[in-house]
């Protein structure tokens, strides 16, 4: 397989790769096996080693940017859910901050790039993005986060998933609940035109939130990248051009 070079608006892929198949082995379950025999032949992931990235998610967010064209240098991004942290490094690549690692190194907080990182999980460090390794939900989370952003962002992303009980409709509500914690955590950071973008299943976004990004932002759209697999009842919520003061959210405070 060799890399081509790509570019913004254009994401290619290195090569063809040969089917593989994977042998049952004594104790693996065939789910398991079909498991191993999908992320073998998945030719995201095979570009995912190829390029360096920690999973076959990045080219979700690199398929996304070339459709809403989201990430530009110079910006101050939030990543929700971060971990393993494919999304921060694409991220990372596309916005170009400054080096940090974690909270203690982000000691500037007025750079005008800057990435935060958040995950309940903990991941490796990211050149150039701050690790933040916390649960969203806990309640000194989003102060945390604003201390470190130490102003508005720009793009608030929400990668954020509950564990999947197999039963849809409680999926649905706690992915849709996650996103409306997001939602709200984006309008007290986001600048004037900023851009939020989260995970929802199947379905879509509820009606009420659904209409209360519509009255927040200028465009909300619903968006499935060719990366997701096509199994997955994932899609993603992308509404650009945040009104700020002008926003239902923050006219509702100051009544």
């Amino acid at each position: 397989m060799t890399r081509k070079k790509t570019t913004k608006g254009q994401t290619r892929f290195s090569g063809r790769t040969m089917f593989e198949k994977v042998r049952t082995a004594k104790g693996r379950k065939g789910s398991s096996t079909r498991w191993l025999q999908r992320q073998l032949n998945d030719p995201y992931v095979a570009e995912a080693r190829v390029r360096g990235y920690r999973s076959r998610a990045a080219f979700k967010l690199l398929e996304l940017d070339d459709l809403f064209d989201i990430l530009k240098p110079g910006q101050r991004v939030i990543d929700l859910g971060a971990a393993p942290g494919g999304w921060t490094q694409v991220i990372v690549e596309r916005v170009k901050p400054q080096l940090a690692t974690n909270v203690n190194d982000a000691k500037d907080h007025h750079n005008p790039a800057c990435v935060i990182a958040l995950d309940i999980s903990e991941m490796d460090p990211v050149p150039g993005a701050t690790v933040i390794h916390q649960d969203f939900l806990e309640p000194e989370a989003p102060g945390l986060l604003k201390k470190t952003l130490g102003g508005q962002a720009d793009l608030v992303l929400s990668d954020m998933a509950a564990p999947a009980t197999g039963h849809t409709p409680t999926d649905h509500l706690r992915i849709i609940s996650l996103c409306e914690v997001a939602l709200e955590f984006a309008e007290e950071v986001l600048a004037p035109g900023g851009i939020f973008i989260a995970k929802v299943l199947h379905g879509g976004t509820e009606h009420q939130l659904l209409a209360r990004m519509k009255r927040n932002f200028r465009s909300v759209k619903h968006a499935k990248p060719p990366a997701s697999r096509s199994d997955s009842a994932e899609s993603y919520v992308v509404a650009i051009g945040y009104r700020g003061d002008s926003g239902e959210t923050r006219h509702n405070q100051g009544q």
